[in-house]
């Protein structure tokens, strides 16, 4: 049986170190592990390969991996590999949505504080030696509690689910908006609305997370009007996918205090270009791409998919399937 590991990334944090392949070997020796720091010249592993861990492999590549049963993504996001082929086929998909989830959910947390405390400000104004005690208070929106606010989710997988825990233990009153209502709400959710019902979700909350995958439904989903829904007091986090905030509408609402304010941890493009307007504005706190950085990444990484080998060799269902279907 033939594993083939193929990943390859500008951040070294995403690729896997040598400890996680040495182990992976001394735990199953009777697999044959094939690792590739990149994606040239694997066509001939791809032909027998039974197992591939990597982010993504192309619809051509894909036709030659005649073996193939199960991709593990270690990602959260897998619409990178939801191509027709892909979906059609037989092939199990995993994801790492639970390796990223609890570390996301903590960033999150930590953005709302910030946003609500005014700590951007703050450090701003130390760079500057400036003692801007009048200024946080008397520049709208003032700093404010978290408990008691309205926190509103958009996604209630693995990261929402975290969230919405966490943020109740911190006095928040969490709603979430879902596509499935008949389902038991997670801990720490107050209500649900439907999918149709998005616009109340918003008008309701005091911050709006997004947390959700990248499929046809959330694609551009926080448009103007979607932004025009949302209080003037009320603050935006995104940490699901760039593609689902319209950037340029959300400038303008900033840039015209329509909300008071957003933190974004993923965008339409990445690295964020330099000349892009969101730079600019005050009321945006960036952290660049880093809610799930974590020292314990890759033992977190290895206890899912080393649990999902063991269960794939028992023939037991592995943990973390996608609905290829769904999208997640």
């Amino acid at each position: 049986m033939k594993l083939l590991i193929v990943v390859h990334h500008r951040f070294d944090l995403w690729n896997v170190p040598a400890w996680f392949l040495e182990k992976l070997q001394a735990d199953f020796p009777q697999i044959q592990m094939v690792h590739r720091g990149s994606y040239a010249g694997i066509e001939d592993d791809l032909q027998n390969a039974e197992i591939i861990l990597s982010f993504s492999i192309r619809p051509e590549q894909f036709r030659l991996a005649h073996a193939l049963c199960w991709i593990h993504a270690p990602t959260a996001a897998v619409h990178q590999l939801l191509f027709p082929a892909m979906v059609k086929s037989d092939v199990i998909l995993t994801n790492a949505h639970e390796v990223h989830g609890p570390v996301v959910a903590e960033h999150v947390i930590a953005l709302i504080f910030a946003l609500a405390k005014k700590i951007p400000q703050a450090a701003r104004l130390q760079q500057k030696r400036t003692w801007g005690q009048d200024a946080i208070w008397n520049d709208a929106p003032r700093p404010r509690e978290v408990a008691g606010a309205t926190l509103g989710l958009i996604g209630l997988g693995s990261i929402g689910r975290n969230v919405a825990r966490m943020a109740s233990a911190l006095g928040m009153r969490v709603i979430a908006v879902r596509e499935h209502l008949e389902k038991k709400n997670p801990e720490g959710v107050a209500a649900v609305y439907g999918s149709t019902q998005i616009e109340e979700l918003l008008s309701a909350s005091d911050y709006v997370v997004m947390a959700a995958p990248l499929t046809q439904a959330t694609r551009g989903l926080m448009n103007a009007d979607r932004l025009a829904a949302m209080r003037p007091d009320a603050y935006l986090i995104n940490v699901g996918r760039g593609a689902q905030v319209d950037e340029m509408a959300l400038a303008d609402a900033l840039r015209n205090r329509r909300i008071a304010g957003a933190a974004l941890d993923v965008f339409e493009q990445e690295p964020l270009p330099a000349e892009s307007p969101l730079w600019d504005l005050e009321n945006l706190l960036i952290t660049p791409h880093t809610a799930g950085l974590t020292e314990k990444l890759w033992q977190r990484h290895y206890a899912l998919f080393s649990e999902n080998l063991r269960r794939y060799l028992a023939r037991e269902p592995l943990l973390s399937i996608v609905d290829k279907q769904k999208g997640y």
